[in-house]
């Protein structure tokens, strides 16, 4: 087997803003598993938050590269990786390269049954009257995910919901918010329909929600990476959001809705951005959640070629020329 990378980077529709972060661009690592005359593909965009970037992606996979070149299959790569954007962009290409060797779809190595789903559209952090703003234009778009951070989160919730007094509404502070705040808060967001909140309180800094009784149910992102971390979360959260960068790729992610099932949990499929290359994966974990934010080429003014069908944020499976 046969290990190629690059670096790619995809231009933002307009700037994508969260609680303490902004992105004009998703700068994300390509990988290229090639053997028996096929080529498989995964992509990688990492975990912003713990210090991962295209770049670092990049130096784990040539560090590592002679040996992912003889991995023996997905099980050796789970050990000789840990859970990371590197690890996700050579899962998901081996993923890849299995079905075009073996000639069938993901759908069939995984078991997954496919179905289109329907994505939140993102509404970025700006002030009230510009995510309002945002909201009106995203008209066609049935479900919205606002992101707040600490600042004016009830005004701008407040500015989106008479906007969109049609849609259907969660919520993502991405850690912005201490205890105090989300108490006093959660009540509002309740009476204004917001469905879910995601990641209020800062990871490591969670432990207060173990108890607590929300008004609208909790979402774990940040405070869940992978499964090593689901028994806290489960104490503390109502649904868990899995992302394929945090969990290191598709296998691991498959395991980790597996066992959130079992514990009760409700899912939700993330992503960190990027196109449809980065989504296709995803995909399948949406297949099987609650709740699905795969919007990424929504959010850049141009997706690769081929990419994966959106009409109205209602996603069709991905073809095999995609991915898969």
């Amino acid at each position: 087997m046969n290990l190629s990378f690059h670096i790619e980077h995809w231009a933002a529709e307009r700037p994508f803003r969260i609680a303490g972060r902004e992105w004009l661009s998703f700068d994300s690592v390509v990988v290229e598993l090639s053997k028996d005359g096929a080529v498989g593909r995964g992509e990688g965009l990492g975990v912003f938050y713990l210090g991962e970037t295209a770049v670092t992606i990049a130096a784990d996979l040539d560090l590592h590269a002679k040996r992912i070149e003889a991995c023996a299959d997905r099980a050796e790569l789970q050990r000789l990786l840990p859970p990371g954007g590197a690890r996700n962009a050579v899962d998901c290409a081996l993923w890849d390269l299995e079905a075009k060797i073996a000639g069938r779809r993901i759908f069939e190595l995984t078991g997954v049954s496919p179905r289109p789903l329907q994505s939140v559209y993102t509404i970025s952090l700006d002030a009230p009257q510009r995510m309002a703003q945002q909201a009106a234009e995203a008209g066609d778009y049935p479900l919205l995910k606002i992101k707040l951070d600490a600042g004016q989160p009830l005004d701008c919730l407040r500015a989106v919901r008479a906007a969109r007094p049609d849609a259907r509404l969660v919520v993502d502070a991405n850690q912005g918010w201490d205890f105090e705040l989300l108490k006093g808060i959660a009540p509002s967001f309740a009476d204004l329909g917001v469905e879910m909140i995601e990641q209020p309180l800062p990871r490591g800094a969670d432990q207060s929600l173990q108890g607590y009784r929300s008004p609208v149910p909790l979402g774990a992102d940040e405070s869940c990476l992978h499964g090593g971390e689901l028994d806290a979360a489960a104490a503390r959260y109502q649904l868990i959001n899995i992302k394929l960068d945090k969990t290191g790729g598709l296998t691991h992610a498959l395991e980790l809705a597996q066992a959130a099932r079992a514990r009760g949990l409700k899912l939700m499929v993330g992503s960190m951005g990027g196109g449809s290359l980065a989504m296709a994966p995803s995909f399948v974990i949406g297949c099987l959640a609650d709740l699905v934010d795969i919007d990424g080429p929504l959010l850049l003014k141009r997706d690769r070629l081929p990419g994966m069908s959106y009409v109205r944020a209602r996603v069709q499976p991905p073809e095999a020329a995609v991915w898969g």
